[in-house]
């Protein structure tokens, strides 16, 4: 079962990759998690330690995922999002790390209609293919009071709702992509977690 998990900020799409990746037992590729731990720099796990001598990233830009994290903690401060190049890094290459066979759940990505179609020719790649990308639709209103809810301390509420617009800027195209390719799924997010994780599993024919 390989899933890409849609939604804007406060959509739960972070709780429900989360859910899902423990019913299937199947690995959680999250791009904010990859991030975090890019940033943080100090005890990476071994599959995200990688240099130049691998072969797997022979043509990474970045000698380490330190220095790509170094790189990004700039536009994270700013709120701001992480340019694609980075990002496409990191999906790259932990999709052909060792625990990943060919089953997953992605949460934060893609994010616009190129990375969207750029996925499907790097999993054909791989031999691989998606099976749904699954878009938690939420009221614009909702998103930002459940952001606003969390209380971290980048949601202010200029921050939240600056990813609003951005997510309907470069998120509604993606929606199209997948569509036209009769792989998206929508489901009702303003639901209890319990709820919308049962209306997913009844979309995938999930007994």
């Amino acid at each position: 079962m390989r899933l890409v998990i849609l939604g804007g900020s406060g959509s739960g799409k972070s709780t429900q990759a989360q859910r899902l990746c423990r019913y299937f037992d199947i690995p959680l590729i999250s791009t904010g998690e990859i991030l975090q731990e890019a940033i943080s720099g100090d005890n990476l796990p071994s599959e995200f330690r990688w240099s130049k001598t691998d072969p797997l990233t022979s043509l990474s830009v970045y000698p380490s995922l330190s220095e790509l994290g170094y790189h990004a903690q700039a536009y994270v401060e700013k709120a701001e999002l992480v340019p694609d190049e980075m990002i496409i890094e990191l999906i790259q290459i932990r999709l052909r790390q060792p625990d990943i066979n060919g089953d997953w759940v992605l949460e934060g990505y893609p994010r616009t209609a190129l990375l969207a179609e750029e996925l499907d020719f790097f999993l054909d790649d791989l031999g691989q293919k998606l099976d749904w990308a699954i878009y938690l639709q939420v009221p614009e209103a909702v998103m930002v009071s459940r952001s606003l809810g969390r209380s971290l301390p980048d949601d202010q509420a200029e921050i939240v709702q600056r990813r609003v617009e951005l997510f309907y800027d470069r998120t509604i195209p993606i929606l199209e992509y997948y569509d036209r390719r009769r792989c998206l799924l929508t489901i009702n997010g303003d639901q209890s977690p319990e709820m919308v994780q049962q209306n997913i599993l009844t979309l995938l024919s999930v007994p």
